[in-house]
């Protein structure tokens, strides 16, 4: 897609090229670069925090495709950097089906990387807003990609910290578990101050440049999951929830993940 058809206001710093930058891509700009600059003066650890949470959304996607999950839901995408979810999950699956959704233009400007799909798999990508689950729902693209009377999983990775009101995340949540089949499954991942005195400081520079940031602590993040059943071992951090080789190899500290993560599934 030609970045002119939307306005990527390259001149100001934008969580998603920041974020593409702590993950060591390429889509960014001097302006994302300086207000990294200024996340990890407040909070060191930025870098290896993303790191460990893109290695989470890896995992927690193989697993569910190992058990039997075909359909994905990812809401608030981000910028592609592979491996990409679908590409992990038709790895395993090569007939799974994911749809990413995001409202970002600069998303937007990339998401045919996101479009490359395995020969007998599907991908799909829908611009919408996460704060408005309903329109999601709705969209003739994920009901003709995925089919919402079989098990999905739902992935909200590093993304309802950007929904700074409880009661808005929370009905958020709801509204996708409403929707969902039992069987299904979510993923979150989420900033949490509950390890680190900075932290909150480096949401003090997102704040800063006009993106509004809540992190939670592990009874606020506890509360998504309250109608869903957790896989173990539960309410964790990044690198705690079934860590491969290399996750162990790497040493990282509590403090320097400050994410809580869980994957839980829906009942009957």
């Amino acid at each position: 897609m030609d970045d002119s058809a939307v306005d990527l206001q390259l001149d100001r710093p934008h969580s998603a090229r920041m974020y593409d930058y702590y993950l060591g891509g390429t889509t960014n700009f001097p302006a994302d670069r300086e207000a990294v600059s200024r996340v990890v003066t407040a909070f060191p650890q930025a870098l290896i925090a993303a790191r460990a949470n893109r290695g989470f959304m890896r995992r927690a996607t193989a697993y569910l495709a190992e058990h039997g999950l075909r359909q994905f839901l990812d809401v608030g995408t981000g910028i592609p950097t592979q491996p990409n979810l679908h590409e992990v999950a038709q790895a395993i699956v090569p007939d799974a089906r994911v749809v990413y959704v995001d409202n970002d233009p600069i998303v937007l400007a990339h998401a045919q990387a996101l479009l490359i799909s395995s020969g007998q798999g599907r991908t799909a990508y829908i611009e919408a807003d996460l704060a408005q689950p309903e329109e999601i729902l709705k969209t003739s693209v994920l009901h003709e990609t995925l089919d919402l009377s079989q098990p999905v999983a739902l992935s909200l990775n590093a993304v309802l910290h950007f929904v700074t009101d409880d009661a808005q995340a929370y009905r958020i949540v709801d509204t996708f578990t409403d929707a969902l089949a039992p069987g299904s499954a979510l993923v979150i991942s989420h900033g949490t101050p509950d390890f680190s005195d900075t932290l909150e400081s480096a949401a003090g520079v997102y704040r800063s440049v006009g993106t509004a940031v809540g992190i939670r602590d592990r009874a606020r993040f506890t509360r998504f999951f309250e109608r869903w059943e957790l896989v173990e071992p539960g309410v964790t951090l990044t690198h705690r929830w079934h860590p491969d080789a290399a996750t162990v190899a790497s040493g990282i500290t509590d403090s320097e993940s400050s994410t809580y993560v869980a994957v839980a599934r829906k009942l009957g």
